[in-house]
């Protein structure tokens, strides 16, 4: 089922945690934050918006490397009811995907409801401060890419990045929803 999450809350401070990586490392935010920005992305394996979208995010992450922004996916479904989504099957997603960004798994899922993520894909864009300025789409496609989309997200990030400030109009991403875990 779709989920669209609300439109940004300019200003609002990312909240820090410590995540475990594919590659067997703990990261928090503050030791993977950008110097010109930090972009927080909720992915999934199995989800056909992310898996639409995945080869478009890394390329675009990789050319917000240089201009100091980090980019960051976190995926928080629960590996039980869809196991397409556990750690293992994390690292065979990012290897096949050729990520340049770190992948970090949230076992409890605090992290996800900490930023109140709502879909996957689902994009925060904050500044060099780790305030939020986009909480928009990667572009228009959704599971069907859309020829020469304007690139909404990369767009977005790169002002951030030369101005510390988001785009004022957004449009919200549309992906699966989180697939919470039963306790919640």
């Amino acid at each position: 089922m779709a989920a669209v999450p609300p439109l940004c809350n300019f200003g609002w401070k990312a909240p820090g945690f410590s995540l475990a990586g594919v590659d067997g490392k703990t990261y928090t935010l503050e030791n993977l934050r950008g110097p010109k920005g930090t972009l927080i992305v909720f992915i999934c394996n199995h989800c056909p918006y992310v898996r639409s979208v995945i080869g478009r995010l890394v390329r675009d992450a990789t050319e917000l490397q240089g201009l100091g922004v980090t980019t960051v996916a976190i995926c928080s479904n629960d590996p039980v009811s869809h196991p397409s989504d556990n750690f293992d099957n994390m690292k065979i997603f990012a290897s096949l995907h050729g990520f340049t960004f770190t992948y970090l798994h949230d076992a409890t899922q605090k992290v996800a409801r900490a930023y109140e993520a709502v879909c996957t894909p689902d994009f925060f864009g904050f500044n060099g401060k780790l305030e939020l300025q986009y909480r928009g789409r990667l572009d228009e496609s959704k599971t069907t890419l859309v020829p020469n989309a304007r690139r909404e997200l990369f767009e977005a990030m790169k002002q951030i990045a030369q101005t510390g400030q988001g785009p004022r109009e957004q449009t919200a991403s549309m992906g699966c929803s989180i697939k919470w875990k039963a306790a919640w």
